[in-house]
């Protein structure tokens, strides 16, 4: 993602949208930044977003509809809007994001979200810098040693792009209820423990809020999804052939619509889908789908990573949220854990070697920038699609490999009755299952209706 600038276009070629010739025209007469108004940070990390201009422009590709989108932002955001047009950006910048956690890979996460102009983003961090933060992490300096992580990143935050309100929670997330997190549209947690991730996502399935987890170990890395229920807007070249509505297309996927324009002097299809997940407690503990556990040969394909990572969140439970160190018994509960997760998933024991295990150990707790920056920018692209509901988005585990530089994304979800797979548009209420609206049982994923399905992204994310 390319870092926004803050001066328009001085020219804009005859292609240019309706609305980036009316956003330029508007500011040809000139865009004194020293009459801006200036930003003010408070003792509780809170940074005011620049005053915007009262120019309202209008999106004629949006069946004429003016946003309330200034003709500076345009200027802006132009290339990004060329991309997903203004009505998406409208969303985004209206959007509210909570970042859990302030190290490598949230700066990443950070970076790229404020970057795109998204409306708020808080930050919660209790901990301190100290001086193992400053590699990997470039907001922070010398300087920032000893103050709080989330509170001395917001100036280098501010200054990539003024019009996002930032601010700062230095309390331990694990003290907050779950009505806090109804106050976001999307919660990231980063590099932290099972329980906690289980904690923050079932906070947020009963205020129907989306989640995200992920997190770094040097070369190895994960980023997790659950949407609740997404619906999403894809456009593609019109066909022959018919696009059936209210059809699954996997365990998880329906086609809900399908309707056309012309764009062009070509016709396009512009189909609406509907994705279902799963909580991470479930995803954790689901098996593989059910194309890849009944193939040998892709069973062989499947990364130990997978065994791992969920043999470290179990070593994390029972050892009060610590790492594995290098001493003879933790090594040992780890790869017996780790080779019970194996057997668990189905995968032959010859997929996980020994000099897996010993990398994968190695690299625990270490922070390498270009893995935090590639698991940093997938994590912030989706969140942006999902925004903005256009495009298919993650579902729903993400594993990285940095030394075999492969991540493939794998759909996991418990097994249900095929009678139960897709929840019944009957059932119901302003888009969210009835079942789920009974009670935080419901919300931990109870009844969801999800199956194992089919909707693995076959190759690796470049």
């Amino acid at each position: 993602m390319e870092q926004a600038s803050d001066a328009p276009n001085s020219s804009v070629p005859s292609s240019t949208p309706n609305h980036t010739r009316l956003a330029n025209q508007a500011l040809s007469g000139g865009n004194d930044k020293s009459a801006m108004p200036t930003t003010i940070e408070s003792t509780n990390g809170l940074v005011e977003p620049l005053q915007q201009s009262n120019l309202m422009v209008s999106n004629n590709s949006v069946d004429g509809v003016f946003q309330s989108i200034t003709a500076d932002e345009i200027a802006l955001y132009d290339r990004q809007i060329r991309l997903w047009g203004v009505k998406a950006q409208e969303k985004l910048r209206s959007s509210r994001i909570l970042l859990v956690g302030m190290k490598a890979l949230a700066n990443e996460i950070a970076k790229n979200l404020v970057l795109a102009g998204v409306g708020s983003l808080t930050v919660v961090d209790h901990e301190a810098v100290t001086e193992d933060d400053l590699g990997c992490q470039f907001f922070l300096s010398e300087d920032h040693i000893g103050q709080n992580r989330a509170y001395a990143a917001l100036p280098q935050l501010h200054k990539l792009n003024p019009r996002v309100s930032l601010q700062s929670d230095q309390e331990p997330i694990s003290t907050k209820q779950p009505e806090y997190f109804a106050a976001y549209d999307i919660t990231i947690a980063t590099c932290l423990d099972i329980d906690t991730l289980s904690m923050i996502n079932a906070s947020c399935r009963i205020s129907n809020r989306k989640f995200y987890a992920a997190g770094t170990h040097g070369m190895y890395g994960y980023v997790f999804a659950d949407l609740i229920m997404h619906d999403f807007v894809i456009e593609r070249a019109k066909s022959n052939k018919i696009t059936e509505v209210n059809k699954a297309e996997t365990m998880t996927r329906m086609v809900m619509t399908s309707t056309t324009k012309k764009e062009n002097g070509k016709i396009i299809e512009m189909v609406s889908k509907r994705e279902t997940y799963s909580p991470i407690i479930l995803a954790n503990t689901s098996p593989l789908p059910a194309e890849i556990t009944n193939n040998r040969r892709r069973r062989l394909q499947v990364t130990p990573l997978i065994s791992c990572l969920r043999a470290l969140f179990d070593f994390q439970k029972v050892s009060g949220g610590r790492l594995p160190s290098h001493n003879r018994p933790d090594l040992e509960l780890f790869t017996a854990l780790a080779t019970e997760k194996h057997r668990e998933l189905l995968l032959p024991t010859e997929t996980l070697r020994s000099d897996f295990l010993r990398s994968f150990l190695q690299n625990l707790g270490a922070e390498i920038a270009p893995v935090a920056a590639f698991l940093g920018g997938s994590l912030a692209q989706d969140v942006i699609n999902v925004l903005g509901q256009r495009q298919q988005p993650l579902q729903n585990f993400l594993l990285f490999d940095g030394e075999e530089f492969k991540g493939p994304i794998y759909s996991l979800h418990p097994f249900f009755p095929e009678s139960l797979t897709m929840p019944n548009p009957s059932l119901m209420t302003n888009g969210t299952p009835m079942l789920d609206q009974m009670g935080a049982g419901s919300n931990m994923g109870m009844g969801m209706g999800v199956g194992m399905g089919p909707s693995m992204t076959n190759g690796t994310v470049e």
